[in-house]
C-alpha cells in the first residue's frame, strides 16, 4: 500500500473520530429534549409542526403504538412517492417532459427510497422530473433517515429506562431527527458542495456539440431492457457514433447532501458520485465520505451518553472501527496490486506478477485507486450505496469487501440509526453467548436477556440472510433472473448475489453488470427491500419495549463488563460468525472462486 493512500485513510478516520463526541452529544441533547440554544432557535417551528399534526409530544407510546405509527408513516410515504412518479408528466417542474414511470419501476423506486435503500433501476437524468427528484426522492431521503434514527433512539431508551411501559413518541422523535439533526447538517453540506461546483438550478438540459465525433459500444437490449446475447451467451454490442452531448441540469447539491448524510445513496444522475456534477473534485469526494459516516459513528456516543456510560458507546465504535479498517485493508491491497496476470503492456503467465499502477478499471482518474477504494468501503459499510467507481470492475477480492460488508448486516458503522440498533442486537446476542459459556444469566446494561429478547434478536439478524439467499436462489433459477446477467459464470452469479444483498441490507449500490430495470427484478428487489427494512425494525422495537419494562439489576462481581477489550472481541466474533455461517457458501460460488481462477492463470 502506498504512502499517500495510508495518509488518506488515516486522515479520513481522524476527521470522523474528531466529530463523534460533539455531534453525538448534540444528538443526545436533541432526543432528551434538553433546552440547548439550537433547539430553542427552531422551537417555534417544531411546535407549529406539532399543532398542524395534532401531536402531543409529551405523550409517550408503548412499543406497539410506536411501531404502528412508524409503519403507517412509511407506508404513506411509499404511496406518495409512487403516485408522484406515475403522474409526473402532468405535474410542474418537468422541463424535459419526462413521461410517467412504469408501474413496476415506480413501485421499486418508491420502496427503495422509503426503506433508505435508494436502489435505482432507472437513469435519473433521463427518467425523473425535478419535482419527483425533490418532492419524492429528496424528501424521503430525510424521512427514511429519520425513521432509522428514531428506532435506534427507542432501543436506547429501552436499555436506559427500567420498569417503564413506553419508549418515546414516534412523531416527536421523527420531527426532532429531521428538524434538528438532518436538516441543518444538510444545509451546511449542500452549501459546501455548491461552493465547489456541484450544480443547483432549475434550468432545462443543454445540448452541446463535441469537438470531435465520439464512437462507442453499448450492449444491445430487447424491448424489456434485457441484454441480447449471441449463441455463445456473450452480450451483443452495438456501435454508436455521435457528435452531440446533452448536459443535465437540476437541483443536485441539495439532494447530494442528504443522500450522503442520510446514508441514502440515490444519485440525481445515473453515474452517481462518479459524475463531475455530483462530485467535482477531491475535496467534495472527501466531504461526501465524511458526511456518510458522521451520523452513524456519532450515534455510538449518543448511545453511551443516554445510557449513562460513554464507555459503552466507545466499545461499539471500537468494534465497528476494527472491522472497517481490516476490510478496507483487504480491498485497498487488492486494488493497489491489481490483476496478478497483467504485467507491463502484455499478459504474463506468472501469478506473482502485478499490474503496474494497480487496477484503474472502472475508476475515475480524478480520484484514483485509494480514494475510490475508500469510498467503496465507506458506502457499503453504511447503508448508503453511493458510488464513485464501478464495483463491478474491482478485483474479485476487492469486490468481495463491499459485498461482505453488506452481508454482515451493515453494522460496520451501518446506516443512520440502523447501524447502531443492528450492532446493539449483536451485542445482546454476544452477551447471551457469553452467559451460556460461563453458566450465568446473560445481562446487558443491567437488563436480563431472556427468551423473548433472544427470539426477537434472532429474527432481526436472520431475516436479512433468509430473504437475500432465497431471492438469489430464485433469480438464478428462472429465465427472467438469468436474462438480465451481463457476465456469465461466477461473476454473473456475484452480480445477482450483490443485487439481493444490496436490497436486503438497504444499501442500494450495485455491481452495475446486471440489467435490473425489468419487471422481475423491480418486483423481487422491491419486496426484498421492504422486508429487509421493516421486519427487523418490528423485532428491534419489540426488544426495546421488553427491555424498558425490566428492572435494572445492580452490577456484581459476576457481571460481565461490556465496555472493555474482551467484549469488543466478543462482539466482533459474533458479527463475523453470523456472517460467515450464512454467506460464505454463497460467496464461495462468486468472488472467492473467481479470485482462485484468477490466481490459477489462463488455461
Amino acid at each position: 500500500m502506498t504512502g499517500p493512500a495510508l495518509s488518506l485513510y488515516l486522515g479520513f478516520l481522524l476527521l470522523v473520530l474528531a466529530a463523534v463526541q460533539p455531534l453525538g452529544l448534540y444528538m443526545a441533547h436533541v432526543f432528551e429534549g434538553r433546552p440547548i440554544w439550537p433547539l430553542r432557535l427552531a422551537g417555534p417551528l417544531e411546535r407549529a409542526i406539532y399543532r398542524m399534526g395534532g401531536v402531543e409530544p409529551a405523550r409517550e407510546m408503548g412499543w406497539k403504538e410506536y411501531t404502528i405509527g412508524l409503519l403507517l408513516f412509511n407506508a404513506l410515504g411509499a404511496l406518495a412517492v409512487y403516485l408522484l412518479q406515475r403522474c409526473q408528466l402532468w405535474l410542474p417542474l418537468n422541463p424535459q417532459k419526462f413521461s410517467n414511470l412504469s408501474p413496476d419501476s415506480a413501485f421499486n423506486t418508491a420502496v427503495s427510497f422509503v426503506t433508505n435503500t435508494n436502489w435505482q433501476g432507472y437513469s435519473g437524468e433521463s427518467a425523473m422530473s425535478y419535482l419527483t427528484q425533490m418532492a419524492a426522492l429528496a424528501v424521503q431521503n430525510f424521512l427514511s433517515a429519520a425513521s432509522g434514527i428514531v428506532v435506534a433512539i427507542a432501543l436506547i431508551r429501552g436499555l436506559a429506562r427500567h420498569s417503564a411501559q413506553t419508549v418515546g413518541n414516534v412523531w416527536a422523535d421523527l420531527t426532532r431527527a429531521t428538524l434538528h439533526v438532518l436538516l441543518p447538517l444538510a444545509v451546511v453540506v449542500a452549501l459546501l458542495l455548491a461552493s465547489q461546483g456541484v450544480i443547483q438550478n432549475f434550468s432545462s438540459y443543454r445540448e452541446v456539440s463535441t469537438l470531435e465525433p465520439l464512437t462507442y459500444q453499448q450492449p444491445r437490449t430487447d424491448a424489456a431492457g434485457n441484454p441480447l446475447k449471441d449463441a455463445a451467451g456473450n452480450p451483443v454490442q452495438e456501435t454508436v457514433t455521435t457528435q452531440a452531448q446533452t448536459l443535465p441540469m437540476g437541483p443536485i447539491a441539495s439532494q447530494e447532501s442528504i443522500k450522503a448524510l442520510g446514508t441514502n445513496g440515490g444519485g440525481f444522475l445515473n453515474a452517481n458520485s462518479a459524475h463531475p456534477y455530483e462530485n467535482p473534485n477531491a475535496l467534495t469526494n472527501l466531504l461526501e465520505m465524511l458526511a456518510i459516516l458522521l451520523i452513524p459513528a456519532a450515534l455510538t456516543y449518543t448511545f453511551g451518553r443516554m445510557v449513562g456510560d460513554t464507555r459503552q458507546g466507545w466499545a461499539l465504535l471500537a468494534a465497528m472501527l476494527l472491522l472497517f479498517v481490516t476490510l478496507l485493508g483487504v480491498a485497498a491491497y487488492n486494488e493497489q496490486r491489481g490483476n496478478p496476470l497483467l504485467h507491463g503492456l502484455g499478459v504474463d503467465q506468472a501469478v506473482s506478477a502485478t499490474q503496474p499502477g494497480g487496477n484503474m478499471e472502472g475508476k475515475e482518474t480524478r480520484f484514483g485507486i485509494a480514494a475510490s477504494t475508500l469510498f467503496a468501503a465507506v458506502t457499503t459499510a453504511t447503508s448508503c450505496g453511493a458510488v464513485n467507481a464501478m464495483h463491478d470492475s474491482f478485483t474479485p477480492l476487492g469486490g468481495f469487501v463491499p459485498l461482505f460488508q453488506m452481508q454482515l448486516g451493515e453494522v460496520v458503522f451501518g446506516g443512520v440509526g440502523s447501524g447502531l440498533y443492528s450492532m446493539l442486537i449483536f451485542a445482546i446476542v454476544g452477551v447471551f453467548i457469553a452467559g451460556l459459556m460461563i453458566g450465568r444469566t446473560p445481562e446487558y446494561l443491567g437488563k436480563k436477556i431472556e427468551a423473548f429478547e433472544m427470539k426477537m434478536s434472532s429474527i432481526a439478524i436472520l431475516v436479512m440472510p433468509f430473504i437475500v439467499l432465497v431471492g438469489t436462489a430464485v433469480a438464478v433459477s428462472v429465465d427472467a433472473g438469468r436474462a438480465a446477467v451481463g457476465n456469465p459464470g461466477t461473476h454473473g452469479f456475484a452480480e445477482i448475489l450483490y443485487a439481493f444483498s444490496s436490497a436486503g441490507n438497504n444499501n442500494g449500490s450495485a455491481f452495475a453488470g446486471l440489467s435490473a430495470n425489468t419487471p422481475f427484478y423491480n418486483v423481487a428487489l422491491g419486496i426484498t427491500m421492504w422486508l429487509g427494512r421493516f421486519w427487523p425494525i418490528v423485532a428491534v422495537l419489540a426488544v426495546a419495549g421488553s427491555l424498558a419494562a425490566k428492572k435494572r439489576i445492580p452490577v456484581s462481581d459476576g457481571t460481565m463488563p461490556t465496555h472493555g477489550p474482551t467484549f469488543v472481541v466478543l462482539l466482533i466474533g459474533t458479527v463475523l460468525l453470523v456472517g460467515a455461517l450464512t454467506f460464505v457458501p454463497a460467496l464461495a460460488l462468486g468472488p472467492i472462486v473467481e479470485q482462485m481462477v484468477l490466481w490459477a492463470g489462463p488455461s
